[in-house]
């Protein structure tokens, strides 16, 4: 059987960062992944997603996103890969919303340079936006996108660079503690074993994690592209040299967020709904999207865009993986310290994905971390309730 010092299970976006960061450090590192570097069958396509600081979630997750900024740059510099457009962003809402509340206490509890923009002011900045009269909106230019599959690819790579054995194609079948220490994990081509073992499996995690019972929702989610009216708003208006990313939720609709167009005038403008999933497994989501749900989202998306009245360019469905507390589980397996795991990432993990790296490299080698992931206990009371939708 091959030994190894660490055995990582899933090359997707967290476990490609932990491979990436494991092997820099020196460790003997086996990948094991199903699919081929930047694949789309999970979390981590459709060529954008957002990152930002004044973070409405909590507060808490500030000083997680300052790494994962310093880690992005970090990447870019080893890969030679653009990874990272700090175009701006704007969080929009009545006065009481968390997307706009939540994001200004969070700029103000650290102290993050941000602007406070009246509707009127939303609508002079940004032509393409008509927002309620009472909206707010908390405007950063710290604030951009990540290129998720760009990202995926290039940490394979660094980490491939650094040593680390990469194999594709492998799906796990099993793992399980060993006799004598370590782990052991099982593909149809064999088993390997290792002193640790890291597991990111994204809507993978009920099957490989079932011995925990993790109360996740795997969701299947829907992103659209469409096409604006340029004659009533310019191209450079929808463009990422003008516009920022955007979240929004005005009391009671249901929250969106996009980007600028990113892919030029043909590229269409990119948005979804944040919290509107339906329940599925990783293996047996259906990959189809209907007339109706490009309809329901070109009508809630005219709330905010009433001249996002093209036609439907591209639309794609991936997975989010939902605690019920909607925090992440990162942390070492409550009944083996030689396990680490990170999943459950409920649709807002992929802009920490350098530092989730990190975290998982320390755990593995050295059983603590200094970053604070008290949040993400795998063992926290939250767990033990069952997931909903919100």
């Amino acid at each position: 059987m091959e030994s190894f010092d660490v055995i990582v299970v899933g090359l997707g976006s967290m476990g490609a960062a932990a491979a990436k960061e494991l092997a820099g450090r020196g460790a003997k590192v086996l990948g094991l992944e199903t699919y081929r570097p930047g694949h789309d069958q999970g979390s981590a396509h459709g060529g954008t997603r957002i990152i930002r600081q004044s973070y409405f979630e909590d507060p808490a997750y500030v000083p997680l996103l300052f790494s994962a900024y310093e880690g992005f740059r970090r990447l870019e510099d080893e890969s030679g890969r653009g990874l990272m457009n700090l175009c701006g962003g704007i969080y929009i809402g009545h006065p009481e919303s968390q997307t706009f509340a939540g994001s200004l206490a969070a700029a103000q509890l650290h102290g993050l340079d941000h602007e406070v923009l009246s509707a009127d002011r939303i609508r002079a900045r940004f032509p393409t936006m008509d927002p309620h009269e009472d909206a707010l909106g908390l405007f950063e230019q710290q604030a951009g996108y990540v290129r998720p599959e760009e990202t995926v690819i290039a940490n394979a790579e660094v980490a491939q660079g650094h040593g680390a054995d990469l194999r594709f194609g492998q799906r796990v079948l099993g793992w399980k503690p060993a006799a004598g220490g370590g782990a052991e994990v099982t593909t149809a081509a064999g088993t390997y074993g290792a002193d640790r073992l890291v597991i990111a499996p994204g809507a993978w995690a009920p099957e490989l994690l079932s011995d925990l019972s993790l109360p996740l929702s795997i969701e299947r989610m829907v992103f659209h592209w469409f096409a604006p009216d340029f004659d009533a708003v310019r191209y450079e208006s929808w463009s990422e040299e003008s516009h920022p990313v955007y979240v929004e939720q005005t009391y009671d609709n249901h929250q969106i967020y996009g980007f600028p167009m990113t892919d030029g005038p043909d590229g269409g403008f990119k948005l979804g709904f944040f919290r509107l999933g339906t329940p599925t497994s990783a293996d047996s989501v259906d990959r189809h999207v209907t007339d109706e749900e490009n309809h329901r989202m070109q009508a809630r998306a005219q709330e905010l865009f009433p001249h996002l009245s093209g036609e439907s360019v591209m639309a794609k469905t991936c997975l989010y993986s939902v605690t019920p507390d909607k925090h992440f589980v990162i942390g070492q397996h409550p009944e083996h310290e030689q396990v680490s795991l990170a999943c459950g990432f409920s649709g807002h993990g992929f802009k920490f994905v350098p530092v989730v790296g990190e975290i998982l490299a320390d755990l593995a080698l050295a059983g603590t971390t200094e970053h604070p992931i008290s949040l993400f206990d795998p063992s926290r009371e939250a767990l033990a309730e069952p997931a909903s939708l919100r």
